[in-house]
């Protein structure tokens, strides 16, 4: 989702690219609070707290750049956002505040990442909504390119994440369930966010076929190694955590899947379509 954001062309685009201004009700820690309305349901004061940190294009070309799981520094989404310095700073204080992006301290460096899975889930989501704005053939194109593979925060989604998922399920390097979502016995699952419903875990055997097959030895850490999303195309279940993540940056370092023009999209190589299948018996889905 990196790049301009849909329909932002001066056309009916979001103003407040230079002028950050204040977003009632949305300064300082905990401006977005944990569920108090009906029933659990986030209120609408919170809602629309966050509706508009996302709506100054500014800030969404921020959050769009970072759509992809990286952590990037100031200076850079200030390039990308196309604003001053003193601007970006002002509106990544926001963000922040506001629960969207966390900071990391590297050395005297500060860098920003998204809050967490769920933001980049949420941004998924209107996104999708924003391309209904589109020509119909370059939506069309668009929403297929998405559907058969893409960045999930910093995981491997769609068709062929599902397929990734499905291959490792069926060789036994991962156990605890069939990668299928049900709806009717859900009982936190939901599509286009992060599963709760299912516990998988590496088997040994996944372990070493990992190591042997692609050279990849997850490491123990603090992130979970296993999670797994609720794919919002393919409604069946594609691979997350340390894990997933870990999976996707050896696709990128084996040449098997490039990212064009930044874009969430992701395309398979030729050498990905020869070397992938045979690596890890994934059966390549087809392309609509």
């Amino acid at each position: 989702m990196t790049g301009a954001v849909p329909g932002g062309d001066g056309r009916g685009a979001v103003p407040g690219d230079e002028r950050p201004g204040a977003v009632p009700g949305c300064e300082g820690p905990g401006a977005v609070p944990g569920r108090d309305g009906p029933g659990g349901r986030y209120s609408p004061a919170q809602l629309a707290c966050v509706a508009e940190l996302i709506g100054d294009r500014s800030r969404a070309k921020m959050l769009l750049t970072l759509a992809d799981g990286r952590a990037l520094p100031a200076g850079l989404l200030a390039t990308a956002s196309g604003i001053s310095a003193s601007t970006a700073s002002a509106h990544l204080a926001k963000l922040v505040a506001g629960g969207l992006l966390r900071v990391e301290s590297h050395g005297r460096h500060r860098y920003y990442r998204l809050a967490s899975a769920e933001t980049a889930q949420s941004l998924e989501v209107l996104a999708a909504l924003s391309r209904r704005s589109l020509p119909a053939n370059r939506r069309e194109q668009r929403m297929r390119n998405l559907a058969w593979a893409r960045t999930c925060y910093d995981h491997l989604a769609g068709k062929l994440g599902v397929a990734v998922m499905r291959a490792l399920l069926d060789q036994g390097a991962l156990s605890g369930g069939d990668g299928r979502f049900r709806p009717e016995a859900a009982l936190h699952d939901r599509l286009s966010a992060p599963g709760r419903d299912v516990t998988y875990a590496l088997t040994a055997d996944g372990a070493r076929l990992l190591a042997e097959r692609i050279g990849l030895e997850p490491a123990p850490g603090r992130r979970p190694l296993i999670r797994y999303c609720v794919d919002w195309s393919e409604q069946e279940h594609h691979l997350a955590g340390a894990l997933g993540a870990g999976l996707l940056d050896r696709f990128f370092a084996l040449g098997w899947i490039r990212r064009p023009h930044g874009d969430r999209a992701v395309r398979l190589t030729r050498r990905g379509e020869h070397e992938l299948p045979s690596a890890l018996n994934v059966r390549l889905p087809r392309r609509d």
